[in-house]
């Protein structure tokens, strides 16, 4: 459903358990943030923070799939955050959530450091100057590194997360080596989990998982495979994006 070319769409995520308003044009959320959350390992009772949530589609995932969450969503987009707000009350989630308007270079000062039990982040993709961002504001901001580049991601997610707190992003594969290097020596328990497209394919994206205070050997998972050969979503994929099952990273 939408209200029109310029307009917000009304699309489902997890079979319909998410009910998600976003832009019609801009940037729109697909099957990352649904995987994101995926990989998140909360408990019931939990705080998550998700930086950059735009509409959202993250952190009302990870709502529906493990009940009882505090879920704060933190972008510097006020009408995505509007929206995100108006989406908890769609989905019945308003009393477990907030969402806020900040930037990680000038948060808002009621987040308090190390303050949540988990952190994720879906960051945009392409680095600052190495790339043609797309038309349209929303979708470049949404895409393209500003003035925070990965690091600062990496850096805030830690200052917010708890000890032994998890922090967990999705990003492009060939972004790998900044992930890694922002990580080493800061955290542990390091976890990279591939996205494959399908078999024989190589990775596009990919998830990487850390906790604070831990300090175990980086892991590399067998990973998911998105697709079989006919192009449909594979069993275990299935399982993640309509039924909401956790990934095992």
């Amino acid at each position: 459903m939408a209200d029109g070319p310029g307009g917000v769409s009304e699309d489902k995520l997890l079979g319909g358990r998410v009910v998600l308003r976003q832009p019609v044009q801009g940037f729109r959320a697909a099957i990352d943030p649904v995987l994101l959350a995926a990989a998140v390992p909360a408990m019931p009772g939990q705080s998550v923070l998700e930086l950059g949530t735009g509409t959202g589609a993250a952190a009302f995932c990870l709502a529906r799939r493990v009940p009882g969450l505090r879920v704060t969503g933190l972008d510097q987009q006020r009408e995505l955050v509007r929206i995100a707000a108006e989406n908890a009350v769609l989905n019945g989630l308003e009393r477990q959530m907030e969402f806020m308007v900040g930037d990680l270079l000038q948060p808002p000062s009621r987040l308090a450091p190390n303050s949540f039990d988990h952190v994720m982040a879906n960051p945009p993709y392409l680095e600052a100057g190495a790339a043609t961002l797309p038309p349209g504001v929303a979708r470049a901001r949404a895409v393209g590194e500003g003035a925070a580049d990965l690091g600062v991601w990496i850096r805030f997610a830690l200052s917010m997360v708890r000890l032994r707190g998890s922090i967990t992003f999705i990003h492009r594969a060939d972004r790998l080596d900044a992930l890694l290097a922002a990580l080493t020596g800061r955290v542990g328990e390091i976890v990279v989990f591939p996205l494959w497209p399908g078999d024989d394919k190589p990775a596009k994206r990919l998830l990487v998982r850390a906790r604070s205070g831990i300090w175990t050997p980086l892991k590399l998972s067998p990973g998911l495979v998105l697709h079989g050969p006919d192009g449909k979503f594979t069993v275990a994929a299935e399982a993640v994006l309509r039924e909401a099952a956790a990934l095992p990273l």
